[in-house]
């Protein structure tokens, strides 16, 4: 029987102690793949805990992958779930085609690439420019540091070690105008002559980048667990690019044991990096937040990538590298040559709104919001039960519908059209053509960030009578 000995009175939930305890002894290999855990009853028996304590913990952990449920059975700790450690230390030519859209404007637009901008925190913003322009007056005018402002890279540093478990320097961190400019900063960095494997399906716009960059990249496909180890180490990839804690567009979340096989790679090699874009983790309606891979990386190998895009405002061009430290070392002079493309005011702005705690603030209303939405939204598409199945509800500000095989892409969106609705489908998320891993049967994506609730409810029950 598990025995751990948790603290009442202590200000970390009891829920919470447990994860992290279990999910120590897994990691540790002290409870090895295939092992069964106590049954719920039994686990809050012996620790003289709740049953719903024990079954948020194992919630928790299975959605991270570390244990895995058998009906009728119990829960069993998932095989391969080791900490790798390291010693220290035909080209395909992407297409630069965006997805395609119509011309004609739609009254209801399931598009992903927004927010709900009308939840802008305008006054308070506006109150912290004011302060910060008298303040600071006119050493605001001054150059920054290429890496960003002192203060700034300070609070990134809170903030990364309070949310997303991850224990850095203010001198690992890096702040750009948006993760794209900062992807084609990490490309410098590491050398256009690398091979690039990226996710397939995955986010057109990267492949762009890559392209325009003049580098060979490998569409890398993905399953049910995220990116296929097995195709990863089957290319001559040096470098990956990930989205371990939301895919897009699939909204997979790694497993444990597939991050650890990636983990596996990476540390197989010296010049081997991953690239983990976690651009909107903040959003997570069930659990808690999946961990950054970066956070359980003992291999100084993961370049961490975090963006305030997603969360505040597609306006608010500030996103950050966490660079590990050996590739900080080597790279130190080469970034001194860079001058930072953020406005020390802007910095300094976003610095205050960090560290007054309105950040944290806006984040839990924005989940309030967008999972009052999503709520909305599948309630309504619940009428589809049977036509289609509904995944990738468990976070981030969109969800896919997977239809049967009697159903194709563009017969689901000549419907939409007809009662002047826009939908995307999956299959133009596809780089070369390839199975998207979403199954056999057509899918279509709805984000949900944009529309009003009155306006998403309107607009899927003109879907369900449209697609039934």
């Amino acid at each position: 029987m598990l025995t751990y000995h948790l603290k009442p009175h202590d200000q970390q939930p009891l829920y919470e102690q447990l994860y992290h305890a279990v999910r120590a002894d897994i990691m540790s290999g002290a409870l090895p793949g295939g092992t069964r855990l106590p049954s719920k009853r039994q686990l809050a028996a012996n620790l003289r805990v709740s049953q719903i304590t024990v079954e948020t913990a194992y919630g928790q952990l299975s959605a991270e992958g570390y244990i895995a449920s058998a009906p009728r059975r119990g829960y069993f700790v998932q095989e391969q779930l080791a900490v790798p450690v390291s010693e220290p230390q035909e080209p395909f030519t992407p297409p630069l085609s965006p997805i395609s859209a119509s011309e004609e404007t739609y009254p209801y637009d399931f598009r992903t690439d927004f927010v709900d901008n009308g939840c802008f925190p305008f006054s308070t913003w506006a109150r912290l420019s004011r302060s910060v322009l008298s303040e600071y007056s006119s050493a605001l005018l001054r150059a920054t540091d290429p890496c960003g402002a002192a203060e700034l890279r300070e609070e990134i540093v809170r903030y990364l070690h309070d949310f997303r478990g991850i224990n850095v320097s203010p001198d690992n961190i890096l702040i750009g105008a948006g993760s794209e400019y900062l992807m084609h900063l990490v490309i410098q960095l590491l050398g256009r002559d690398r091979v690039y494997a990226l996710e397939n399906p995955g986010y057109r716009k990267l492949y762009q980048i890559f392209a325009a960059n003049g580098v060979t990249v490998r569409p890398t496909p993905l399953d049910k667990h995220g990116l296929r180890a097995d195709a990863l180490a089957a290319s001559d990839a040096s470098v990956v690019y990930l989205t371990p804690s939301h895919h897009f567009p699939l909204g997979t979340v790694m497993t444990a044991a597939r991050r650890l096989e990636i983990l596996r790679w990476v540390s197989e090699a010296p010049d081997r990096y991953i690239i983990e874009d976690d651009y909107d983790s903040e959003f997570r309606y069930r659990g808690k937040p999946i961990p950054a891979l970066q956070g359980v990386d003992r291999t100084g190998k993961v370049i961490y990538i975090g963006t305030f895009s997603k969360s505040i405002a597609p306006a608010i061009r500030i996103s950050y590298l966490v660079l590990p430290e050996p590739l900080l070392a080597t790279c130190e002079p080469e970034l001194q040559r860079f001058s930072s493309t953020v406005s020390r005011i802007d910095q300094m702005i976003l610095n205050s709104f960090l560290k007054e705690g309105h950040y944290e603030r806006h984040l839990n209303r924005m989940r309030a919001i967008y999972g009052h939405k999503q709520e909305i939204l599948v309630g309504e598409l619940k009428q589809l039960s049977g036509v289609c199945t509904i995944r990738g509800e468990d976070a981030g500000v969109h969800l896919l519908l997977e239809f049967s095989d009697d159903w194709t892409e563009a017969e689901l969106i000549r419907r939409a059209e007809a009662v002047h609705i826009r939908v995307y489908p999956l299959s133009e998320y596809s780089i070369d053509g390839a199975d998207s891993g979403a199954g056999q049967g057509a899918t279509i994506l709805l984000g949900y960030a944009t529309m009003t609730e009155e306006e998403l409810a309107q607009a899927a029950r003109s879907l369900t009578e449209v697609w039934r």
